[in-house]
């Protein structure tokens, strides 16, 4: 019966691999790795700024194809902690490789990564990263109290006065007993669950094609093998707790009152746990490794395009063939090489500015994490990413959209001069101030920018900045188009500005008044004119 439910599990993972996962996301519990891990080596760390700017929470939910909570947590730390190593996307590649080969082989190791998706595993950080209990100063009348109950059990057989003194003993046990369940419980869902971690890191070690990724796990594994006894008395307290055995919780917990095993056992364990951190979280990372590679298997089987990134430290362009962004549904795909210059966008909204900013972004840390981009081909050197794309008032502080908005730019310009190799992106600049001020800002921070050699993707709206920048920026736009009454958008990228604009002819779409309509015709109109009058006037001095 366990053989044909293993097996009908096994068919079924095999169907549903590529397939977009439909769980609730607890990113509370998924980003616990991330945040408590040490960063110090780290490329780069994608900010809060960034992952917010680039929708990485719905990018996280649509590449996840992890089988474990554990995958989950290694997924989202590689996302955010930016490490690239090419030696290291040669030997996953080469996993990869041996993997796609062999489907079978892929749904088990699935099956045997979902012992690891619960809640529960969740907490197995807490073992190598957490701070542990400290032994309290009065615990040494607990192993006293224990070989009191051992024995008086024996002397009361001869001296049956002794049962009184028995009683006594048992009372002041259950007493420190329940005082310690407190503890039990921080322990409760992590310390069983390494039991379980690694016993699927002993079955992965099984698969030759994971070989590769096992370095000292054998090691780690053994050491951890050596507290497996002392921890398979939590194991049962979960599970008697979770299956309510009453008859059998009940015969146990007298047991432990008794002897007073569960705060020996406990710090024990602690103990032990305290010299293992190391162990413990190669193993954890191992498991995430095996399960962040299948995922990614999953993920370019369920791409309607991807290619493997050309990554080069010396390149000096970035050059894109037919990208995509991922998160959009029949995403019309745009070619580009960004050399010498920068991108400069105009275009109206909702033509697809910002959508394509953001897919230059997204397939960058994707092609640096997955070594996996959304594209034909996709070539960059090895960057920093810094955004500056949704920004929000900080009511807390009580900072404004602008003064929040000068804060990250600020920042962006600091990383541009304390470090070299940065792509930034930006979305209308300063739209929070006025017009003349918000102008001459943007087109100084933009040459700024440019002279220190950075990849800048900006969109504005501002026209001006077209003609202030085209010596140091490439000048493109999106553009719509209107026919019989209705607007549409094809969403390429196109070289120049846009002819003319298309904004009060929406509004006459829209059926605003007329007289609206013929007013803001003809103040356009006139600042048309002021500004050819300004260009032919900027041509000949």
């Amino acid at each position: 019966m366990f053989f044909s439910r293993k097996k009908k599990c096994i068919a079924q993972l095999k169907e549903d691999f590529g397939t977009l996962r439909k769980d609730f996301f607890n990113f509370d519990q998924i980003k616990k790795y991330h945040i408590n891990k040490d960063t110090s080596e780290s490329f780069q760390l994608i900010t809060d700024q960034i992952w917010e700017d680039l929708d990485m929470e719905l990018f996280y939910a649509h590449i996840d194809h992890t089988s474990s909570a554990v995958g989950q947590q290694c997924l989202y730390d590689q996302l955010r902690n930016i490490n690239y190593n090419p030696e290291k996307h040669t030997k996953q590649e080469n996993v990869i490789a041996e993997l796609e080969n062999c489907p079978d082989d892929i749904a088990e190791i699935q099956y045997i990564l979902e012992k690891l998706n619960n809640r529960k595993s969740y907490y197995l950080t807490s073992l190598f990263q957490g701070k542990h209990l400290k032994l309290p100063k009065w615990f040494f009348v607990v192993p006293l109290l224990s070989i009191m109950a051992i024995s008086t059990i024996v002397l009361s057989f001869f001296y049956p006065s002794y049962l009184l003194l028995l009683l006594l003993v048992f009372l002041v046990n259950v007493a420190i007993h329940y005082y310690n369940k407190l503890n039990v419980n921080l322990y409760i869902d992590s310390i069983p669950m390494l039991l379980t971690l690694n016993s699927v890191a002993k079955k992965l070690m099984k698969f030759k094609q994971l070989s590769p990724l096992s370095a000292n796990t054998k090691r780690s594994i053994g050491i951890i093998d050596q507290i497996k006894r002392r921890i398979a008395v939590f194991k049962l307290e979960q599970k008697v707790e979770s299956d309510v055995e009453m008859a059998y919780w009940f015969i146990l917990e007298l047991i432990k009152i008794m002897f007073l095993l569960e705060p020996l056992l406990l710090f024990s364990v602690i103990g032990k746990l305290k010299t293992k951190r190391k162990e413990i979280e190669d193993v954890f990372s191992y498991v995430g490794k095996v399960d962040v590679i299948l995922s990614t298997i999953a993920l370019r089987k369920a791409s309607e395009r991807y290619c493997m990134p050309t990554l080069d430290q010396d390149q000096h362009s970035i050059e894109a063939v037919e990208i995509l962004h991922p998160l959009v549904a029949n995403c019309i795909p745009n070619s580009f090489k960004a050399a010498s210059k920068s991108f400069l966008l105009t275009g109206s909204n909702m033509s697809g500015k910002t959508t394509f900013i953001r897919a230059i972004g997204l397939n960058i840390i994707s092609g640096l994490c997955l070594n996996t981009c959304f594209a034909q081909s996709f070539s960059f050197p090895v960057i920093k990413m810094h955004t500056a794309i949704r920004i929000s008032d900080d009511i807390s502080s009580a900072s404004s959209y602008f003064f929040k908005e000068v804060e990250t730019v600020n920042a962006i310009l600091h990383e541009a001069i304390v470090n070299q190799g940065n792509i930034v992106l930006l979305d209308e600049l300063f739209k929070g101030t006025n017009t003349i001020e918000r102008i001459a800002s943007a087109k100084a921070i933009l040459s700024y920018l440019h002279q220190h050699n950075c990849f800048v993707f900006v969109s504005t709206h501002d026209i001006e900045l077209t003609n202030m920048l085209k010596t140091e920026y490439d000048l493109f736009h999106f553009e719509e188009s209107i026919n019989s009454g209705k607007i549409s958008f094809d969403y390429k990228l196109k070289k120049g500005i846009p002819a003319k604009g298309n904004a009060i002819k929406i509004l006459k779409l829209n059926d605003f008044p007329s007289i609206i309509i013929e007013e803001a015709t003809r103040i356009a109109s006139k600042q048309q004119k002021k500004r050819t009058l300004t260009k032919v006037t900027d041509a000949h001095p």
